[in-house]
């Protein structure tokens, strides 16, 4: 596997020990009602510029990437992946799993 599943506690890790790294939400803009990661991101995976805005990011950076449960970020950590991304960290449980450890 080209990416890493992670707990929320790991997240929240690689959020304070890595000030530089992405922190990207896959959801749609009408998901943010649901709850969202401070400076996250947000590039709608369901759209179909999904791949191009992926394309204009910085392959060197680290990305911690989110949806709702965690299944579409895992699909966006696989497209990333294929297209050359090496640090990518899938958050396991998704927003909801987030907001349920706050």
């Amino acid at each position: 596997m080209s990416f890493q599943n992670i707990d929320v506690a790991e997240f929240k890790h690689k959020i304070a020990q890595e000030p530089d790294a992405v922190i990207l939400d896959v959801r749609s803009p009408i998901e943010l009602e649901d709850g969202s990661v401070p400076n996250h991101q947000l590039i709608d995976i369901m759209q179909p510029d999904f791949a191009s805005k992926i394309a204009e990011l910085d392959k060197e950076k680290t990305y911690l990437v989110y949806c709702r449960s965690g299944n579409r970020s895992g699909k966006a950590c696989a497209l990333m992946a294929e297209m050359g991304f090496t640090k990518l960290y899938n958050l396991a449980g998704g927003i909801m799993a987030w907001n349920e450890a706050l």
